[in-house]
């Protein structure tokens, strides 16, 4: 076992048993006193937004309910969270009751409940073991006294205590009132790994029932008496703003209670990090009805106009800086030839090992290819919406959000309401993918509310949504590699910019693994609003790598994986440098393992293969990925997926996250695009924004995990990344023809 020191404080343990009945009802804070999990991508936000804390209660009858602290949008931490801490109190899991904690600042003083970053359970591990490990240290204390013996001969099991010298045992409820009498414990043991009976085993969704069967849950279903239904109008374009509205022609239709606008961030606010937003004046409408709101919509005559070139201070991950949001209406014909431009000409060198320049003049064959791919929308299932009540100088918040803690801030300083005075309730999110991390809509909501003096509902249409901003940017990278007269790998370069933020992560493989190494990057400048999209900045820049690391490969006449782990001995063994920020040996395990279990090698007929591997979030992912053609257009038949992301909690869940990032990513590999004309986005829904269809999909999936015993690393993000890779590495197979622009298919395409 380990034994670990619980550091507590009284903000961070509250214990009482006060329950009906009798019982024990602790309040956890932990992770302020435990080790933190390694740094890496995560967004490069403070560990404070990743915290993990949580919220239990023990019943006189046994029955355990888990408050699960982080918002759920799919990833099933309201599942795996709770379950981490009922392995360590040692309880029956059909004893266990989990709910949705809402957003308390003071209960879980360590955290902002932050989703995000595949950093919930990878933060949350220590300190959601050390809450169920005190807890039950707590009823072992308590048996004791009561059947005066030594603490230590105390064991437990299942939800029962027991003293196999006396014979004597009891449930866990039986001992709750008493264990709310005992004081914190200074320290507590863990659990060896090797006697986990919850952790490592499936358990299924605990809102799984609720889903299927359409119960209410998520921001949409939220519902009140005298509740209102509103919608907004914002500028066509990004580069424009609201220069006058006619609303008496809205306001005279039915079921319309007021148009008015709104201002949701006035101009000498310092924006925090997630404060982004390209429209903060836009106009309201509030109704009876979501279908009178919509009618109402299309009788506004607004006039809008270009801004000026302005500048904000945003005091965001990065620290306090001053950025300016230059004026003009951008398209993406413009931004392609800029971008081609700048990948002409040097840039700001992030990395450099060796001798590049020589080693590029000597070599034998060099080969250079430029990838790129457009801005994306994240398209969430459930629209933005959020549910409002603003009364007086209580706020009323419900709805789905990734970072409750970060905007209740923001709501505060705009409406001038104490934060004490907010209250918001945490509802299941239909996606998020970083698209709810910016939470501009609950301002609007509540400035809404204000207004017209009543609870109101935001809800957000497909187009709304879709040209609001907050898109995955647009990026570029050229990659160069040298190779000598025997096809060796000499020298490697990569050069990489987008708009408005460069993709490029100089430290990660291949860095570290060839003597000659440089890397560069560069920006534009834009008003078209960005943030983070399912693994930020890996997604473009590992389809990009793979790929070329495929076509070099080839040029050297080497097997794609064989390449790839040659390069991995070498990191592994004599590494070049020593801000390397990945782990040679696990990188090469997974490569290892899908090649086994693809039987890599073994070809069949009419299947074209495509091999990807990616680390980010401290976690290493490998594809082999398996295509046919039919009727000239491609279908992915079998994604085979090798995944190293430390302990699995729960098996199932871990298979369905990386099952449903494969399965986006060969949609956006084929057909995700956001293109823009003179500020506007060009596709406002799913008639012109092409998404993966069901038909589509890969017809099979198999994913695998490395057994091992290293504390869990991120799991929704990393499948995603390599999977554009594979995509396009098994297209050129099947075509003999290298896809170097995403989307490959673009939006017509229809597969067989």
């Amino acid at each position: 076992m380990t034994l670990i020191k619980t550091s507590y404080n009284r903000r961070s343990f509250l214990k009482t048993s006060a329950l009906a009945g009798g019982g024990l009802m602790i309040g956890f804070n932990w992770l302020t006193s435990c080790q933190a999990a390694a740094e890496e991508e995560v967004l490069q936000m403070p560990d404070e937004w990743f915290d993990i804390n949580a919220y239990l209660k023990i019943g006189d009858n046994g029955v355990v309910t888990i408050l699960s602290p982080n918002p759920e949008f799919g990833q099933n931490v309201k599942t795996s969270m709770p379950m981490i801490i009922a392995e360590e109190l040692d309880v029956d899991w059909k004893n266990v009751i989990v709910e949705q904690a809402n957003f308390n600042a003071e209960r879980y003083t360590a955290t902002n409940q932050f989703s995000g970053g595949s950093a919930g359970i990878r933060r949350g591990w220590e300190g959601l073991r050390m809450a169920g490990a005190t807890a039950r240290q707590m009823l072992c204390e308590a048996a004791a006294a009561a059947w005066e013996v030594p603490v230590g001969e105390i064991t437990t099991a299942a939800g029962m205590l027991h003293h196999e010298a006396s014979g004597k045992s009891a449930g866990y409820g039986e001992m709750a009132s008493a264990a709310a009498q005992i004081p914190v414990p200074k320290e507590v043991e863990l659990k060896d790994n090797k006697d986990f009976k919850i952790i490592g085993t499936s358990r299924k969704n605990v809102d799984g029932k609720k889903i299927v069967t359409g119960q209410p849950m998520f921001g949409v279903d939220k519902k009140k008496e005298g509740m209102l239904i509103a919608m907004i109008a914002h500028p066509p374009a990004f580069g424009m703003q609201l220069k006058s509205a006619d609303t008496d022609a809205a306001k005279g239709m039915p079921g319309i209670r007021d148009v008015f606008t709104i201002k949701t961030l006035q101009d000498d606010y310092e924006r925090a990090g997630f404060d982004t937003n390209a429209f903060p004046e836009m106009i309201a409408i509030v109704g009876n009805s979501t279908w009178e709101v919509m009618n109402a919509k299309k009788a506004l005559k607004a006039e809008w106009e270009p801004f000026s070139e302005h500048s904000m201070v945003v005091n965001g991950w990065g620290g306090k800086q001053e950025v300016t949001i230059p004026a003009g209406l951008e398209s993406t014909t413009s931004h392609r030839e800029e971008m081609a431009k700048l990948a002409e000409q040097p840039a700001k060198v992030s990395r450099k090992d060796g001798d590049p320049e020589t080693a590029f003049k000597n070599a034998a064959q060099v080969i250079e290819r430029t990838y790129t791919a457009p801005f994306l929308a994240h398209n969430c299932m459930e629209p933005m919406n959020f549910f409002a009540h603003v009364q007086g100088d209580k706020v009323e918040l419900a709805g789905p959000i990734q970072g409750p803690g970060v905007i209740e801030q923001t709501v505060s300083a705009r409406l001038d309401i104490p934060v004490e005075n907010i209250e918001i309730e945490l509802t299941r999110m239909g996606g998020g993918f970083g698209r709810r991390a910016y939470g501009h809509y609950i301002v609007e909501a509540a400035l809404i509310s204000q207004k017209v003096n009543a609870p109101v509902k935001l809800m957000y249409t497909r187009e709304d949504d879709m040209t609001f901003g907050i898109y995955r940017p647009s990026y570029s990278a050229t990659y160069r590699a040298a190779l000598d007269e025997n096809g060796n790998l000499t020298a490697f370069h990569v050069k990489g910019g987008g708009v408005p933020e460069s993709p490029v992560f100089a430290n990660r493989f291949p860095a570290g693994a060839i003597d000659n190494y440089l890397a560069e990057e560069w920006s534009i400048d834009s008003n078209i609003t960005i943030g983070a999209f399912r693994a930020p900045r890996s997604n473009f820049i590992a389809g990009a790598e793979q790929s070329f690391l495929d076509e070099v490969a080839e040029a050297a006449g080497r097997d794609p994986i064989e390449f790839r782990l040659e390069l991995l001995e070498r990191a592994k063994n004599d590494p070049v440098g020593e801000r390397n920020d990945y782990d040679a040996a696990r990188y090469a395990g997974v490569l290892e393992l899908v090649r086994e279990k693809s039987n890599w090698g073994q070809e069949q007929p009419n299947v074209y293969r495509g091999v990807s591997a990616y680390f980010c979030h401290a976690t290493y992912v490998a594809h082999v990925l398996d295509l046919v053609m039919e009727n000239g257009k491609p279908r992915v038949e079998n994604v085979c997926c090798a995944i190293d992301c430390g302990i699995v909690v729960n098996p199932d869940a871990a298979a369905n996250m990386a099952e449903g990032a494969i399965t986006d990513g060969v949609g956006n590999a084929f057909f995700g695009a956001m293109t823009f004309k003179d500020g506007a986005p060009e596709k406002k829904n799913f008639d012109t924004y092409r998404m993966i269809r069901m038909s589509e999909a890969p017809r099979n999936i198999d994913v695998h995990f490395v057994p091992s015993d290293v504390d869990p690393t991120g799991m929704g993000e990393p499948p995603f990344p390599p999977i554009f890779g594979a995509v396009a590495n098994a297209m050129y197979k099947a075509t003999d023809k290298r896809s170097y622009h995403q989307p490959f298919l673009g939006d017509q395409e229809v597969l067989g």
